[in-house]
């Protein structure tokens, strides 16, 4: 009895300093901090654009200076006179990712960026850092923020977005809150967005480790109506008005379906619940996109919607990589001789930082593919194991990935493998324990 009385007042000092920390520094609101990165590959550069205010912080408020993963960004807020670290948080971006592609060697484009950070109650310093894909830091702005700045535009107070609450957390002052944003759906088409939300959220909850962790999420769904349906497809000279102008064929990918419409998308959201996002976009054809802490995009009318959806999820939630790659080219994302952050890749740089404790001890590395693997209408999962697989990463050789499939590899394969589950698992357990 005297041990369980220790730690119920442990826990309960813990959580006490946590929400003195968060008080301390920080008022329940949020800011929201707006820039535009643009440059090339020779050079880049990052440029505020504006800072707004939105009533309520539904972020994080325990390990306020600590990161979940490394991510290809990351935004630091220091107290302004004393220089200490009050929050942190990680972020990839489209910017970024158009770095890797040889348009970025001829051309120089400027993308926007939003980010969210709880709102100081006194003066700070925001630096945001963009890394390569060698983990390197190679553009960074540091600028100050002054609460009380009448410059500061406060918004969502009034006129916000209509939404409805799929499901309530068990706690909602200690949950990950996700919001559902429609996208080229009419103002006739909401019941169908509302019905196209449900699908997407049971589909993620049929998955584990959400499916046992579901009461740790607060889900809404925002229905922010499009003057158009559909979404725009460039290559058929199809361009729509939709409400966060989404389209196809980013960067000359037919598949690859985003907005470069953030300011528009977390308008929207202004006064809603909502930190990670997830897009339904009203099409048939196949495609989506994810990015860790901006937004999961995926289309709703498709065969594929569900898997895709929770696949996109992966990335924007967890930061979670893809683990297949393409026949005909590889991409160069990952450097062989560089460790990515993602957990669910290895170039056996520093494979004891991944999943190599999860592996049996007589594995071989690189280790085969099961013969079954190719069956994919009923291979023996119960057979396969932990190991180091290629292609991963979009690379044939080098980059390896920890399990024979998983939903971050194919839409086939019905879960996510033991080494994603248990990084989501650390993911969700950060930002609700």
């Amino acid at each position: 009895m005297k041990k369980l009385f220790t730690f119920i007042t442990l826990f309960a000092l813990c959580a006490t300093t946590y929400a003195q920390e968060f008080e301390k520094y920080f008022t329940d609101a949020t800011l929201r901090l707006d820039y535009i990165f643009s440059g090339n590959v020779q050079q880049q550069a990052i440029a505020v654009d504006e800072i707004c205010k939105i009533p309520r912080w539904y972020g994080k408020r325990r390990r306020l200076t600590e990161l979940p993963m490394e991510g290809n960004g990351q935004v630091t807020v220091r107290h302004h006179r004393t220089q200490e670290v009050i929050y942190r948080n990680s972020f990839s971006t489209l910017f970024q990712e158009w770095l890797s592609y040889d348009e970025a060697k001829t051309k120089t484009r400027a993308f926007e960026n939003v980010f969210l950070v709880p709102f100081p109650k006194d003066t700070v310093d925001v630096t945001i850092d963009l890394r390569n894909n060698r983990r390197e830091v190679v553009t960074t702005l540091t600028h100050m923020v002054v609460p009380n700045d009448i410059l500061i535009r406060s918004i969502g107070n009034k006129k916000v977005t209509p939404y409805e609450t799929l499901q309530q957390a068990a706690d909602t002052t200690k949950c990950i809150h996700i919001a559902f944003v429609a996208e080229g759906y009419t103002e006739a088409e909401m019941q169908t967005y509302l019905n196209d939300c449900n699908t997407a959220m049971e589909a993620l909850f049929a998955h584990e480790p959400f499916k046992s962790m579901r009461s740790r999420f607060n889900i809404v769904a925002v229905k922010s109506p499009s003057a158009e349906s559909g979404t725009s497809e460039p290559a058929k000279g199809d361009w729509r008005n939709t409400a966060l102008h989404s389209n196809f064929d980013t960067f000359y990918s037919g598949r690859y379906l985003t907005t470069l419409h953030l300011k528009d998308l977390h308008n929207w959201l202004a006064g809603t619940p909502y930190e990670h996002i997830i897009v339904l976009v009203n099409t048939d054809s196949y495609g989506g996109g994810g990015i860790l802490n901006s937004y999961n995009l995926s289309m709703t009318h498709h065969a594929a919607f569900k898997p895709v959806v929770v696949h996109e999820f992966g990335h924007s939630f967890a930061g979670l990589a893809d683990e297949y790659a393409y026949g005909y080219e590889q991409i160069p994302m990952y450097p062989h001789d560089i460790e990515p952050w993602e957990k669910n890749i290895t170039t056996m740089v520093d494979f004891d930082s991944k999943w190599a404790k999860m592996m049996p001890k007589k594995a071989t590395i690189p280790t085969p593919e099961p013969a079954d693997l190719k069956d994919k209408k009923s291979p023996n999962r119960k057979n396969w194991k932990i190991g180091a697989y290629e292609p991963a990463g979009y690379s044939l050789h080098g980059v390896y990935r920890a399990y024979p499939d998983c939903r971050m590899r194919t839409n086939n394969n019905p879960e996510f493998c033991p080494v994603c589950k248990q990084a989501l698992i650390d993911v969700i357990d950060f930002y609700t324990k």
